[in-house]
C-alpha cells in the first residue's frame, strides 16, 4: 500500500520538479586570475573574498627576478582571464610568458606608486620593483587589484571594493604602528643594512637610511667594491646589524658582521611568501615579521 502511495506521488510531482530544475539560474563562471608571484596573489585573494580563483605563477620561496617558468606554471595559468603582474621590470622573464597564453589582460599593479631609482649596477637608474614593502604602497596595489577584479567581473564589484576597503584597514591596522614606531627610532639607530636593495621604499616610508651590498638579485652577489663600502660606511657610523633576505645566501651578510663586529640579524622576507606552514604565509604576515625583526634589532 505505501509503496502504492509513493509511486503514486513521484508521479504527480516529478513534472513540477522537473520544470523546476529548468527554471533554475545557470551558475556564473568564476573568474580565473594569475599573477606573477606569490604575494600579489595573496592580495588578490583578500580582494576576491572567495569569489574568485586566483592562481600565483611562481611557486613560494622562488626568486622571481631570475625565475624560470615551466610547463606546470603554463598549465596552471591557462584559462586566465586576467593577469595580475608586478610591473617595474621585477618579472624579466613575463612577457615570453604571457605571449604563450593569448590575448589575456594584463594589469599593472604598481601603478601610481612614486618610483625609487636603483643606484648602481645593471639596473642603474630603473625604477625599484619593490614597492610592495612599504604601506603607503601597499594600499595603492590593493586599489588597483579591486579596480582590475570589478572591471573583468562588474556583477561582483561592489563586493571586491568592500574587501579591499577592510583589507587595508588590516593592513593600516597592523603596519602603521611599527611604521610610528621606526620613526621615532633615534637617528643613529635608522640604518637598514641588507644584501640585496630591496628596502628602497620600506626606508623611505620608516624614515629609515638605506645600505646594501647590491641593489637587485639579478646584479650578482656583491663584488669587492660593494662589499668594501658597506663595511666601511658600517664602521664610519657605528652601524650594530645587517641583515640578508629569505631567498638568497646569507654568507655574504654573516661575513660582513664578522668583519665589522656587528650582529647578524636574521632573515628579511620580501621577494616571496612561504608555504602555508611556513613563517609568512601570506603579505601580511610578510609585511610584519619583516617590519617586527628589524624593529627588534634596530632597537637593541
Amino acid at each position: 500500500m505505501i509503496q502504492a502511495l509513493t509511486r503514486t506521488l513521484i508521479r504527480s510531482t516529478l513534472p513540477f520538479l522537473l520544470a523546476a530544475s529548468f527554471a533554475l539560474p545557470a551558475q556564473a563562471e568564476r573568474l580565473k586570475i594569475a599573477t606573477t608571484f606569490t604575494i600579489i596573489a595573496d592580495m588578490a585573494r583578500n580582494v576576491a573574498g572567495g569569489l574568485a580563483d586566483v592562481e600565483s605563477i611562481t611557486r613560494p620561496g622562488a626568486d622571481i627576478h631570475n625565475y624560470q617558468p615551466t610547463a606546470g606554471d603554463m598549465i596552471r595559468s591557462s584559462g586566465a582571464d586576467l593577469i595580475l603582474a608586478n610591473g617595474m621590470n621585477l618579472e624579466a622573464w613575463f612577457q615570453q610568458f604571457t605571449a604563450k597564453l593569448g590575448d589575456v589582460p594584463v594589469v599593472v599593479v604598481s601603478e601610481g606608486v612614486k618610483p625609487i631609482a636603483i643606484t648602481g649596477g645593471d639596473y642603474d637608474g630603473r625604477p625599484n620593483p619593490h614597492a610592495w614593502m612599504a604601506l603607503d604602497s601597499a594600499l595603492i596595489y590593493i586599489d588597483n587589484i579591486a579596480g582590475a577584479l570589478a572591471t573583468a567581473d562588474p556583477a561582483n564589484a561592489t563586493a571586491y571594493l568592500a574587501n579591499a576597503a577592510r583589507y587595508k584597514q588590516r593592513i593600516e591596522g597592523t603596519i602603521g604602528p611599527l611604521r610610528d614606531a621606526a620613526r621615532a627610532l633615534p637617528p643613529d639607530r635608522r640604518w637598514l643594512v641588507t644584501s640585496e636593495g630591496a628596502f628602497s621604499y620600506l626606508a623611505r616610508d620608516f624614515g629609515l637610511n638605506e645600505l646594501f651590498l647590491w641593489p637587485i638579485n639579478a646584479d650578482g652577489q656583491g663584488t669587492p667594491q660593494q662589499i668594501r663600502r658597506v663595511i666601511d660606511t658600517m664602521h664610519k657610523d657605528a652601524i650594530p646589524v645587517i641583515f640578508s633576505e629569505s631567498t638568497i645566501s646569507d654568507r655574504p651578510a654573516r661575513a660582513i658582521a664578522a668583519e665589522t663586529d656587528a650582529r647578524y640579524g636574521g632573515q628579511l622576507y620580501v621577494d616571496s611568501l612561504s608555504e602555508s606552514d611556513g613563517p609568512v604565509p601570506s603579505y601580511l604576515d610578510l609585511l610584519r615579521v619583516t617590519t617586527e625583526t628589524i624593529l627588534t634589532e634596530l632597537a637593541i
